[in-house]
């Protein structure tokens, strides 16, 4: 069983990296699209309806690797003690892992991740990542997408090229200006 689940990753992120690439953008000033994911512990989530009355930091991911990078932005998000509400949204664009992978990609992540945070981490697939992937780009996929969002949606500070402590002290400044 394991070694089945050990080639469908491995399909997964051959199949993903054949997605197209979209040219990065800075989407500051626009309303983050609206989106229906699953957290990982099963409910549905509308983005960003969901996070609408407060601020909120949402971390994007397009490939595996990416999660290094958001490790990094949650940690110094702690310890600079931000105050908003964190989600991780790996987004898988691609239609085929989206059909046949879902439950493998998602009970994976589950496994790496603990229970009670996985009401935090909301997966986009196929078209509903498209979007998302649209809104930011996807150039240098390992580099997160760090996004903050104000209460009504809105993008007001974004972040693409990797993490920096400089960057994270930034934003959690910001995030207390917009509250």
């Amino acid at each position: 069983m394991k070694c089945i689940a050990t080639v469908l990753t491995t399909v997964f992120f051959l199949v993903g990296g054949c997605t197209v690439s979209e040219t990065n953008r800075n989407p500051v000033g626009e309303t983050f699209p609206t989106v229906t994911g699953e957290s990982l512990n099963g409910n549905q989530v509308e983005l960003p309806l969901a996070l609408i009355g407060e601020p909120s930091i949402v971390m994007v991911g397009y490939v595996q690797q990416t999660q290094f990078d958001l490790d990094r932005w949650i940690l110094g998000l702690v310890q600079a003690g931000a105050k908003v509400k964190i989600l991780e949204v790996p987004a898988i664009p691609a239609s085929f892992p989206s059909m046949f992978l879902r439950g493998t990609i998602d009970n994976g992540m589950r496994k790496g991740i603990p229970s009670e945070d996985w009401g935090s981490v909301v997966t986009l697939y196929g078209s509903e990542a498209g979007k998302v992937s649209k809104f930011t780009g996807t150039q240098n996929p390992r580099n997160g997408r760090i996004l903050l969002l104000d209460k009504n949606g809105v993008v007001r500070w974004f972040w693409d090229q990797g993490y920096s402590a400089t960057r994270v002290i930034q934003l959690v400044k910001e995030s207390e200006n917009i509250q």
